[in-house]
This record gives structure tokens, sequence and C-alpha cells, in this order.
């Protein structure tokens, strides 16, 4: 009985002995750095689910639009809605700048996937438009769903055909991805 004994001893000894000289090859080495935590990519699953956000947001109700009211700092109208569901700076470029090489890239209407951007830039601020592609309704991307704050309805899913039939729509991929 007293075997197991004299094992256990000698071990619990031994690394009471050398648990100070654990820490030494760190501290002695200068050059080593910290080990740095990089944020999570942002992704296109991140731009749908906070543009979901919105579709209930105001006490089980869509946000109303708006060109000069905001919610959460972002204004409610489609470029400011955008800018939230891309996590942008408060209250968000308007539609013109989201079209910028800031913010995007332009990209075929075929190229389109879910995250990217359908965006009407010419005109006025009563003409021009922005939504949030979502997928194509079928293979056939005759139309398809998107997330966008319209006048008269304030945040919707809605299926469009933006850009498919000669109008002013171009898609672009949001410089986030």
């Amino acid at each position: 009985m007293t075997r197991p004994v004299r094992l256990i001893v000698p071990l619990a000894l031994g690394a009471t002995l050398l648990a100070p000289l654990a820490g030494t090859a760190d501290a002695a080495a200068p050059h080593a750095r910290p080990a740095v935590v990089q944020p999570a990519a942002y992704s296109p699953a991140t731009t749908i689910s906070r543009a979901k956000t919105w579709l209930t947001a105001v006490d089980g109700h869509q946000v109303p639009y708006s060109q000069t009211a905001t919610h959460g700092g972002y204004r409610t109208d489609c470029s400011g809605y955008a800018s939230m569901a891309l996590e942008l700076p408060k209250p968000g470029p308007n539609t013109v700048g989201l079209a910028t090489s800031t913010y995007t890239t332009k990209i075929t209407m075929a190229g389109l996937k879910q995250g990217d951007l359908v965006i009407d830039s010419t005109g006025t601020n009563l003409t021009r438009h922005v939504v949030i592609f979502d997928k194509w309704t079928s293979s056939a991307h005759s139309r398809y769903w998107v997330y966008e704050q319209k006048g008269g309805t304030g945040t919707a899913h809605d299926e469009v055909d933006y850009g498919l039939g000669g109008d002013q729509f171009h898609a672009y991929r949001p410089k986030k991805y």
C-alpha cells in the first residue's frame, strides 16, 4: 500500500521544483509578440441578417420610410437602410455615394450574390433607389428577392426585376466582402 505514495511524492516534488522555470523561456524572448485577435470578416450573411432586423424593428412592424428621420442613427430612406445593413458609418452615404468606388465595385447583374446591391444612382432624390439582393426567384434569373426601404411601405422583402430590363439599375458588390 505504500508503493503508490512513493511514486506520487517524487512526481509532485518534481513538478513543484520545475514550475518556476516554465515561464522563463517566454520572458527571455523579447521578440515574442502577443497574439492578435483578428475581427471576423464581414459577410453577406451578416448584411442580410442586419437587413431583416428593420422588418420588425418598430414594435413588431417595419421601420417607416423617411428621407429625414433616423432609426438607430441611420436615415430611414433606401440608402440609409443599405448603409445600416452594411454597418457603414452613421447616417450612411446617399445612393450616389453607395455607387462609388469608396463603398462598392460594379459587377454584372448575372453575377449578383446575396448581400450585393442593385442601385439606380441617376436622377433626383425622388427617383434614385438602392436595394439589397437576396436571391433569384428561379434559375431563369428574370426576377429576384430584395430587402428594401421604400416610400409608402418602409422596410420590405420584395420580388423585383430592377436592372433586368435595360433601366438605370446596376449591380454592385460591397467592398466589405
